[in-house]
């Protein structure tokens, strides 16, 4: 943390100070806002990766040591001791919910987990082999039909509601693009039963046999559902935050999210490992697929190894890799695809190019096994990780709101077109 209150820029024959602002935890920051005043120049930052866009107190992110915060709280404690439903609330509230606070939160959350029977015509406008985030991401922006009378952005009410019925109906909609693109009848949701394990029966309970479920399932979707909850400024969660800042409503906002996190180098990486996994086929060609990634001169690289924010080993990475060995021990999964992804783990955590370079397995290549162990289908991952990381967006979204002074995202850019020119007529062109 820098322990400087200002620093002094020179521009020219010209000097000036610039406030610098000290976090609770992590790297402090230059207040560049009179830096266009001063001096007529932005600055450039592709990425963003040097730029804080925000204040925020909900997570924190340490990459270099492997740490990660939902309101203080070290993602290994939650991981073991809490569930989703209640990180859910603190990511909401600030704080971890006493029983009675949390028993009403939970009836809040069970009570609003039926979608509008209108939704179901909704989705046969989809051809039936449609990307399920495709739907997803048109239905949660269509609630915003559901509910515009009681949309008022400004009403605390009104934004906490629409974060319950967010929480709530994720996973009911998620589960209604699952059945519909294999042609099953649409569920009900069964608020009897808890959030993950209500999510489950809903995907693949159908009326003819009610569903055996290992509760290690439900455990291990917990457990993927935590630690995918929040992430600090990424992508999708930076989209929520910049379309929120325009006064849209929180529906169209996590719809937006949502399509951020679809991308194969956001959220779809988990589905792009086991794609990757499936073109390797075999643990016989293993050792040819390791020996390509470490060829330079190969485009070839491993998906789901590394991270751009942790440069050591992705603490959400060690959690889920003990789930992970858990939940194909404990299901007896005999799966080629998952012996090839044991593999694949055995040479990046023994190979000295993998180990120097700290490419370690991330949180996506083994919550993409999990899932491919539970029986949820590749093209369903992405919409795994919008469930979860519901609750991040929807906090962030209501933070913003309540943060005074907030102003319309408007990132500048570096012009590098064409100088003023003349029109030439088409006949002499």
């Amino acid at each position: 943390m820098s322990e400087f209150d200002k620093i002094t820029l020179t521009a020219g024959d010209k000097s000036f100070a610039l406030p610098v602002l000290h976090p609770t935890l992590g790297q402090s920051c230059v207040d560049i806002a009179s830096l266009p005043k001063e001096t007529g120049c932005f600055t450039f930052d592709p990425g963003f990766g040097a730029t804080a866009s925000t204040r925020s107190a909900i997570t924190y992110i340490d990459g270099d040591q492997g740490v990660l915060l939902y309101r203080g709280y070290p993602i290994e404690q939650l991981a073991e001791k809490s569930s989703f439903l209640e990180v859910a609330y603190l990511l909401l509230n600030g704080e971890l919910p006493g029983s009675a606070d949390f028993a009403k939160f939970e009836h809040e959350v069970s009570h609003h987990t039926m979608m509008h029977e209108s939704l179901k015509h909704f989705f046969r406008g989809f051809h039936h082999d449609a990307h399920p985030m495709a739907m997803l991401a048109a239905s949660v922006a269509s609630l915003s039909a559901f509910y515009h009378d009681d949309l008022n952005v400004d009403d605390p009410a009104d934004r906490k509601m629409a974060a319950i019925r967010l929480i709530a109906k994720m996973p009911t909609i998620a589960a209604a693009c699952y059945r519909y693109s294999i042609g099953w009848p649409m569920g009900f949701p069964r608020n009897n039963l808890e959030y993950v394990e209500r999510f489950l029966h809903m995907m693949f309970e159908v009326p003819s046999e009610p569903l055996q479920m290992n509760p290690v399932a439900a455990k291990a979707l917990d457990l993927l559902f935590i630690l995918h909850a929040d992430h600090e400024q990424n992508a999708s969660t930076s989209t929520v935050r910049l379309v929120g800042s325009t006064g849209a409503n929180p529906y169209a906002s996590i719809a937006a999210g949502i399509t951020a996190l679809w991308g194969p180098a956001h959220g779809g990486a988990n589905e792009a490992v086991l794609k990757q996994l499936q073109e390797i086929g075999s643990a016989d060609n293993v050792a040819s697929a390791v020996l390509r990634a470490k060829d330079k001169n190969d485009p070839f690289r491993l998906m789901g190894f590394g991270h751009r924010v942790y440069k050591n080993f992705d603490p959400r990475a060690k959690i889920i890799r003990e789930m992970c060995h858990k939940v194909l021990a404990e299901l007896g999964v005999n799966d080629p695809l998952l012996e090839v992804a044991m593999r694949l783990e055995e040479a990046a955590l023994k190979d000295d190019y993998f180990v120097e370079r700290k490419l370690y397995p991330n949180v996506d290549f083994y919550s993409g096994i999990i899932y491919k162990a539970l029986g949820i289908p590749t093209e369903m991952f992405t919409v795994m990780f919008a469930i979860a990381r519901t609750a991040g967006w929807i906090a962030h979204w209501i933070e913003q709101h309540e943060t005074p002074g907030a102003r319309i995202g408007r990132p500048r850019q570096l012009y590098t077109g064409h100088d003023v020119r003349d029109y030439v007529g088409i006949d002499q062109r």
